[in-house]
């Protein structure tokens, strides 16, 4: 691996279900795994690794259309230090409030993005473009919306193009054939957003399935990656992503 490449930012991913952490495989909640009973054990094991932000879906919000698990939220930033970015069903101001509210110092929109364009770019105003994230789910290409049950039209580089002109810095892009099949992300895609848009601060989501992955990423000049089930199948050590932070 060449050694010039900037180090990319690990940020492991808790996704919640009834309080729990679980994992799903492409977005289908029919294929729900818990991998423990408690989320704050799971946050801070993460911290004591070195980890030092954390990616949070509320899941069950994502399928209500607002935030569900935010007492999850305020648990584990009053019992770490981690920065939490929080996503998954925030439609509303007052959603966001409570986010903010609860410990997240970051929350991702991603529907809301595509389906109330007006209320989202009100939030990049209001909150600043370190604060919010821009979800941007793609399934070949095009924006996936309402965790993952449809597809819209929206071609992900005009959509990007549109929100970086509304300021923001930071996304979050999954595809979506890629999320929890554990079969290597989607580098291509990746370098091809980086291309286009250098100074985004791309958060590559979805696919990764061992270090070399993540080392590929790297390689590729992504700044940032999500990823769980890896870890909670044992197939990432923590110990791992320790080295690859020194």
């Amino acid at each position: 691996m060449s050694q010039n490449a900037p180090k990319i930012e690990p940020i492991p991913a808790i996704d919640l279900i009834d309080g729990k952490c679980v994992r799903l495989s492409k977005g289908d909640y029919a294929t729900k795994k818990v991998y423990n009973e408690d989320p704050v054990e799971v946050a801070l094991e993460f911290e004591s690794h070195g980890i030092k932000r954390l990616h949070l879906v509320d899941l069950d919000g994502a399928r209500a259309g607002h935030i569900i698990n935010h007492k999850v939220l305020e648990r584990i930033a009053a019992k770490t230090a981690l920065v939490i970015d929080f996503g998954g069903g925030l439609k509303s101001t007052d959603d966001l409030r409570i986010a903010f509210e609860s410990g997240a110092q970051m929350v991702t929109g991603g529907s809301i993005a595509v389906k109330n364009p007006e209320e989202f770019e009100a939030w990049i105003r209001q909150y600043g473009s370190d604060k919010i994230i821009l979800g941007s789910d793609v399934k070949d290409r095009k924006i996936a919306i309402s965790g993952w049950l449809e597809t819209s039209e929206l071609e992900l580089f005009p959509f990007l193009e549109n929100y970086r002109s509304k300021g923001i810095t930071q996304t979050i892009c999954t595809d979506i054939s890629k999320d929890g099949m554990l079969e290597g992300p989607a580098t291509g895609l990746y370098r091809d957003i980086l291309a286009r848009f250098p100074d985004l601060y791309l958060i590559a989501s979805g696919g990764v399935s061992k270090m070399a992955d993540i080392e590929a990423l790297q390689e590729a000049g992504v700044p940032a990656v999500i990823f769980g089930k890896a870890i909670y199948e044992g197939r990432i050590a923590l110990k791992d992503l320790e080295k690859l932070m020194q």
